[in-house]
């Protein structure tokens, strides 16, 4: 069976070939944080349980404590690194329908800057086209 993409990142052996652009950004005992892979805005940012588990519903409280952490201490970050950014959204994908595509639970925390889209009103309702505006 082929390592877990999200798996491999946290492996530290000597040996070990982390795949380019897999850097851990920020982490703390249960959690981790490292740039998408495919982002939709810049530094937008995957914050992932270390425990190998397939989705949110799956954390225990202290996980998502540690994820939650991270989330706020990597806003700071970001706000400090680059002023035009004016909101965020947080995201996760549970199960293949709802596009999630590595089966190891992680959160999208996406940076938002004034313009980055004509009408950002309905946010993640954007995900169906259409339910957004209303």
């Amino acid at each position: 069976m082929k390592e877990c993409l999200f798996c491999g990142v946290q492996n530290t052996s000597p040996e070990y070939n982390r795949p380019p652009g897999k850097e851990i950004l920020m982490e703390n005992k249960l959690a981790f944080a490292i740039r998408d892979g495919f982002p939709v805005t810049p530094m937008h940012t995957l914050i992932i349980p270390k425990r190998h588990l397939r989705d949110y519903f799956e954390l225990r409280n202290d996980e998502l404590v540690s994820c939650s952490e991270l989330i706020h201490s990597l806003r700071d970050e970001m706000l400090k690194l680059d002023s035009s950014i004016t909101g965020f959204n947080i995201g996760i994908n549970n199960g293949e329908s709802s596009g999630q595509t590595i089966f190891h639970c992680h959160i999208h925390l996406i940076p938002r800057r004034d313009g980055d889209v004509p009408n950002p009103r309905g946010g993640v309702r954007h995900i169906i086209p259409g339910k957004g505006d209303y």
